[in-house]
């Protein structure tokens, strides 16, 4: 005989079992700490034995089993015209060298890109909605802001390709050993005395796209009216 009152104990004990986890924002160098927040997890109750089991009866004849979708009428590929519509729609890429540019102003980094290329995306989206100050940046690599060439030493200390921050000037020539004349693969950097900016895997970074839509990511393309003065240089291997 079942214990009066077991059954409904273990379930009540089971519903109201919970469990939570804090989430830690992803946070920028030196910024202020977010509260983290708590979610629920679902949490799946396991049926109790002997508690409102109902054995159903086997049916006394087969059951039908139909392959038509309502209306009688059979899905059919889809056209690869209207799957280069929807993937146009979803802002990805199917170019496997192409970052996307997510609605909240990220980079995904793209299939084919080489390890350092992931790096460099990775710490521009950590830096890529703190604000713009002139000299951030290069005093110490984790700021609360940052300016242009700030920014892209940031980046490549990341990637491990800088051990100490450089300014714009110094990225017109920086090299032989680290950028190589003309653009990259993956990045390309635009420098002269007064700003530099890059391209990688075909999205922009820098602070003009910053203060236009408040990310330092962007599809903006080069066409500053003085392109001309900017050195164009890229990574060795890049």
């Amino acid at each position: 005989m079942r214990r009066a009152g077991s059954a409904p104990a273990v379930l009540a004990a089971l519903i109201c079992a919970a469990c939570g986890s804090q989430i830690k924002q992803n946070a920028t160098p030196a910024a202020a700490t977010v509260a983290p927040a708590l979610h629920a997890h679902p949490h799946a109750v396991e049926p109790v034995a002997g508690a409102g089991a109902q054995v159903r009866s086997a049916p006394s004849a087969p059951t039908a089993v139909s392959v038509d979708p309502p209306g009688g009428a059979l899905a059919r590929p889809v056209s690869l015209a209207a799957v280069r519509r929807q993937l146009a729609a979803s802002g990805l890429s199917a170019n496997p060298n192409q970052a996307t540019l997510t609605p909240d102003g990220l980079a995904i980094a793209p299939i084919n890109a080489p390890p350092a290329v992931q790096a460099i995306i990775a710490a521009g989206n950590e830096i890529a909605h703190l604000p713009y100050r002139y000299g951030g940046g290069h005093a110490t690599y984790e700021d609360t802001a940052y300016d242009c060439s700030g920014s892209i030493s940031f980046v490549f200390a990341a990637a491990g390709l800088l051990k100490s921050t450089v300014v714009s000037g110094q990225l017109m020539t920086w090299g032989p050993a680290h950028l190589a004349p003309g653009p990259g693969k993956w990045v390309t950097v635009f420098a002269n005395a007064g700003h530099t900016f890059m391209y990688v895997a075909g999205l922009r970074f820098d602070t003009v796209a910053l203060a236009e839509t408040g990310s330092r990511w962007s599809n903006r393309p080069a066409d500053e009216p003085d392109l001309r003065t900017f050195s164009v240089r890229h990574p060795i291997g890049l």
